[in-house]
């Protein structure tokens, strides 16, 4: 991270407003798991949250660059709003897409958006999946026919998993790190996510939901941006996807101490970090 600096005015003998260097996470909610339908009919998993990162040389998402980190102006309010996941809904439906996170101020604008749905089992032919900043896993039909997974965002995510002709499963939603898996068999895996140790250590987000679990989804752990489990039947409940998150890191000698929604903060080396796990914002 490269230090602050001042840029000073000419002739008035007033310092213009101190800029410095943020480099940033953010995730958004992650996309509910599709619900399966009475007979069996499976569906897909929700996908990950989109991914945008400027850390370090860590990866974005969808395997892509770092992004360039953000310049803040001293006095100027940055907002960051957190994206909840979405729910998984009632029989046979698909799920909610994710909710956008974001980091909005004077001369930033970052936006992640939402995690696919996965595709309910509400058809009597398969579904496409849900398109997000990673896409939902597509559904399997009565007449078990092929059709694909939801398309993931550049620079954010990987597309969910396709169902397969003569396959009674759904596809598993896609990851940060990976598109999701096909639909061979049933409990087919999500995509993978990335880790990121910005806030000083290896946290692994935005993996994509389960497709055609034959039990109830998964709880999953909140401001990870993971996506929902989508289910076999009727008879097993899908899982919401997970909030999003949004991380700042800055030099300590740069860090004013104004927010707004209780972010946690931490230090690590002679950094500061703000987790918002919520909405918030942060005064530079």
């Amino acid at each position: 991270m490269s230090f602050g600096y001042q840029v000073l005015g000419f002739g008035s003998g007033v310092s213009a407003a101190v800029e410095y260097n943020v480099e940033y996470l953010v995730i958004a909610g992650g996309g509910g798991g599709g619900y399966g339908y009475t007979g069996g009919y499976y569906a897909g998993g929700g996908g990950g949250g989109g991914y945008r990162n400027s850390y370090a040389s860590e990866n974005s998402g969808k395997a892509s660059s770092t992004l360039t980190v953000a310049t803040f102006s001293g006095g100027e309010t940055y907002t960051c709003t957190v994206g909840a996941g979405g729910a998984g809904t009632s029989n046979g439906l698909n799920g909610v897409v994710g909710v956008n996170s974001s980091l909005i101020g004077t001369g930033v604008s970052i936006t992640s958006l939402g995690g696919g749905y996965g595709q309910g089992g509400n058809d009597g032919v398969a579904q496409v999946g849900g398109p997000g900043g990673c896409g939902g896993g597509a559904a399997d039909g009565q007449q078990f026919t092929s059709s694909v997974g939801g398309l993931g965002t550049a620079l954010q995510g990987f597309d969910g998993g396709q169902s397969l002709t003569n396959n009674a499963s759904g596809g598993g939603g896609g990851g940060t790190g990976a598109v999701g898996q096909d639909a061979t068999s049933t409990n087919m895996a999500g995509g993978a996510g990335q880790a990121s140790s910005i806030t000083g250590s290896s946290v692994t987000r935005s993996v994509g939901g389960m497709g055609g679990k034959v039990s109830a989804g998964t709880a999953k752990i909140g401001n990870t941006g993971d996506g929902g489990d989508g289910t076999q039947s009727d008879a097993h409940v899908p899982s919401a996807g997970a909030t999003g998150v949004v991380i700042l890191r800055m030099l300590t000698a740069d860090y004013s101490g104004t927010t707004s929604g209780s972010p946690t903060v931490s230090t690590s080396g002679s950094d500061t970090i703000l987790l918002f796990s919520g909405s918030g914002s942060y005064t530079a």
